[in-house]
């Protein structure tokens, strides 16, 4: 196989590698991120577009990603330019691993300061913290947590501990591991909450609003966030696929391992509309309330009904196992790199890349009390009010992430030797193998090209 590198890891099984990649992909973005884009963007109109996205924009990519990180052996950096040089091609192709390497730990940065806030929550509610306030003290707590730069500092370090601890034991007793505790404890916590949600929220009026069809919804506007939600949630553009593809054996078909990312990420897209707005109606909450949706709406719903201590924690808990293996995986691209090209030991690389890390996400910790008035691109007229965290999520979630995508679907359906394609894809059946390959050559291009004419203009 080219590029091949002996020391590399492989996935102790296929198993292994599913469950790894669909906790690398199912994470914030499907339990805190899409429904608060559910409730500012049309409701089922958004979720219609989301599900489409997914199937026929954000599965390919994974299929790409994971086939050039397979074929290589190499880190995300390197991946592409070795299999460009086995089809003739040039090796600055790595651009895509570079800034895909790039976007991920800048991404990482602000990431691991949204997985402290629900470390902090899942205490709070747990020792009470939380039960019976009303919405002014719920948000009089929220802001005050968020303008304490000290105490948001610490969940941010405690947050950067565990996920550095977990990742140095390495690929079996580290990923594999936690990927397959993590599995069972998401979806029983899931079950648990939406049984919860059920019971005693306002199912008709939740559920009508997140799936009652509504095709007048879909708009320009909206059609472009569900798009990027779909990145964004399967983690298309961030090399951690490409890192993960590096471990995967021959014989593992890349199509159906991508396809069960994407139906994993659905699912429990799912099951996370199902808690949140029966809850959010019942209370009389405004579903498009934005980031704050779970932090203070929801806060104040468990603080008022039934049992929220218990269901608050769980819900809390549930949002720290989702941020967990992303995180994880999300470090694997730059621990790839260091060990590779830096000679370093597992556990230095870790070390290494945690620590920049956490200190870069200092300064998102800082953008919401101390350097709240900074704007570091306000030179530029369309982020001049942008906070650090606004921005790094700006340029390293939108701009270079997209950027990352449209040269891998290029890379992959276009320049790419037909018989490296075949070989990688060969697990599959023809009819998914064209499939995919035609996507990659039209679809993909086009929806990148107008995420990211929408994000300059």
């Amino acid at each position: 196989m080219a590029g091949e590198n002996p020391s590399n890891p492989i996935w102790s099984s296929r198993v292994a590698f599913y469950l790894a990649t669909i906790g690398a992909a199912v994470g914030l973005g499907s339990i805190w991120r899409l429904p608060y884009l559910v409730g500012s963007s049309g409701g089922s109109a958004f979720i219609i577009v989301f599900v489409f996205a997914c199937l026929v924009v954000a599965t390919p990519l994974l299929v790409a990603e994971f086939a050039i990180g397979r074929r290589s052996r190499r880190s995300p950096p390197e991946a592409a330019g070795v299999v460009a040089t086995e089809s003739g091609l040039s090796t600055k192709w790595n651009v895509i691993g570079v800034l895909g390497t790039i976007s991920t730990f800048m991404i990482m940065s602000y990431y691991a300061v949204v997985a402290g806030w629900v470390l902090a929550y899942s205490w709070k509610s747990g020792i009470g913290l939380l039960e019976g306030k009303t919405r002014p003290e719920i948000a009089g707590l929220w802001e005050g947590f968020l303008a304490d730069p000290i105490e948001l500092g610490a969940w941010h370090l405690a947050f950067i501990v565990i996920v550095a601890v977990i990742t140095a034991r390495g690929v079996s007793k580290g990923i594999e591991w936690v990927s397959r505790l993590r599995a069972p404890l998401l979806l029983l916590l899931l079950l648990i909450l939406v049984a919860y949600s059920l019971t005693v929220g306002d199912v008709e009026r939740g559920l009508n609003f997140a799936f009652a069809p509504n095709f007048a919804a879909i708009t320009p506007t909206v059609v472009l966030a569900a798009v990027g939600q779909a990145f964004y949630a399967t983690g298309v553009g961030m090399a951690m696929m490409l890192a993960y593809g590096a471990y995967v054996g021959k014989g593992t078909s890349l199509v159906r391992s991508a396809l069960g990312i994407s139906g994993s990420i659905l699912l429990v897209s799912l099951l996370a509309t199902l808690i949140i707005f029966p809850l959010v109606f019942h209370y009389g909450m405004d579903p498009a309330q934005g980031p704050e949706l779970v932090f203070d709406v929801l806060a104040t719903a468990f603080a008022e009904m039934p049992g929220g201590r218990l269901f608050g924690t769980l819900f809390f808990l549930l949002l720290v196992l989702a941020a967990l293996t992303p995180s994880i995986a999300g470090m694997e691209p730059v621990i790839s790199w260091l060990q590779q090209r830096g000679g370093l030991s597992r556990v230095k690389a870790v070390v290494v890349g945690c620590g920049v890390v956490w200190f870069i996400g200092i300064g998102a910790v800082l953008s919401f009390n101390l350097w709240s008035n900074w704007h570091p691109l306000g030179f530029i007229p369309a982020t001049a009010n942008m906070t650090f965290f606004d921005a790094m999520d700006y340029v390293g979630g939108n701009i270079l992430l997209v950027i990352g995508a449209f040269f891998t679907s290029v890379f992959f359906g276009w320049r790419l030797s037909r018989s490296i394609v075949a070989e990688e894809l060969e697990a599959t059946t023809p009819f998914a193998r064209r499939v995919c390959v035609w996507l990659l050559r039209y679809l993909c291009p086009v929806a990148i090209l107008a995420i990211f004419a929408s994000i300059i203009l």
